[in-house]
């Protein structure tokens, strides 16, 4: 089977997928404690405002028309609406999506420039002190608490030094870029706005840095496992004893077959720093998905915590397909049958 019509396949399954997460979340939201309607309403709101809030959401009806509902709100494209902000939940993710976008795609280009060339580092100087120092930055990136690693950034840079801004995403006083993508870098440099690239990215290097420690250090351990393995195999010590010079076994046999298993690690990372986002964002006060998450639970507003589980089961389920189609472009044996 081909690479088009395997990827074909994986997409269709993508919806008993969204069907899953849609029962799970929608089931866990109905047994919450709590009364959302009661929330929105306030502590000063008359029973029948009450009433008309609950009349509204539809939260008089029975559970399985509830949920009927959802779903056909869903497959003609509405998400529902939020008690919190009075708008539609798509509009909400479509404004708080590329935030989120934005901090994962830098968290990961800071984890792959970095934890890949350490784990080959480590590999290559095994047992050695870079070794000792790498496995302990893996062993530090695993187990130190992100909401703590970020309190000791914001102390140290923000705070004490004064270098980086602890919160936000951007100066207010600069006004928003101009442009479709809603990346602030992106559009910014495309408008020729340095002085707002340069804010921008002052913004957004301590939550990035929080976000990547972990997967840094997950990935720097799996390129070493994987490399120190390829190196052990025979046709790398054929490749040595022909006389091949070391940094052309190293990277033309060592880690081109390394990297594969290392990828599959990159991409359950991007899956994981999008889940860690919504600590990192609160922390940081990153307008993303991740706070909108975190506001909205903490007001028991279901319809958005409900739409952020099915885009992040959409997102996951596309990182799961890019990763094995990538599989089959690295190595051709691969078979997707």
């Amino acid at each position: 089977m081909n690479l088009a019509r395997y990827a074909l396949r994986r997409l269709l399954l993508i919806v008993p997928v969204l069907v899953g997460v849609s029962l799970l979340t929608f089931a866990l939201s109905r047994v919450v404690p709590g009364d959302p309607a009661r929330l929105a309403a306030g502590a000063q709101a008359t029973p029948e405002m009450y009433e008309q809030i609950r009349r509204e959401f539809g939260l008089d009806d029975p559970l399985p028309v509830q949920y009927w509902t959802y779903v056909s709100g869903l497959v003609r494209g509405d998400w529902g609406d939020s008690i919190l902000s009075r708008r539609p939940v798509a509009a909400d993710l479509r404004l708080y999506w590329p935030a989120t976008l934005e901090l994962v795609l830098v968290a990961m280009t800071i984890a792959v420039a970095v934890g890949v060339p350490l784990g080959v580092l480590s590999a290559i100087r095994a047992d050695r002190p870079t070794d000792q120092v790498s496995r302990l930055v893996s062993l530090l990136g695993v187990s130190m608490p992100a909401f703590w690693l970020a309190l000791l950034l914001q102390i140290f840079f923000g705070l004490r030094l004064g270098w980086l801004p602890v919160s936000g995403r951007l100066d207010p006083m600069l006004g928003a870029p101009s442009g479709g993508t809603g990346l602030v870098l992106v559009d910014a440099a495309l408008a020729g706005n340095w002085a707002m690239v340069r804010d921008a990215l002052a913004h957004v290097v301590l939550p990035a840095l929080t976000l990547s420690f972990p997967a840094l250090a997950t990935i720097a351990r799996f390129t070493r496992a994987s490399l120190l393995e390829v190196l052990g195999n025979d046709y790398v010590r054929t490749a040595r004893a022909k006389g091949l010079v070391e940094r052309r076994v190293i990277f033309g046999h060592g880690l081109r077959n390394a990297f594969i298993p290392t990828l599959t690690m990159i991409g359950l990372s991007f899956g994981w720093a999008m889940g860690g986002s919504v600590l990192v964002e609160t922390v940081y006060d990153w307008p993303g998905i991740g706070l909108y998450a975190t506001r909205s639970a903490l007001t028991l507003d279901f319809m958005p915590i409900m739409g952020i589980a099915l885009l992040y089961g959409v997102v996951f389920s596309l990182i799961n397909i890019a990763v094995d189609v990538a599989y089959g472009v690295l190595d051709p044996r691969v078979s997707h049958a």
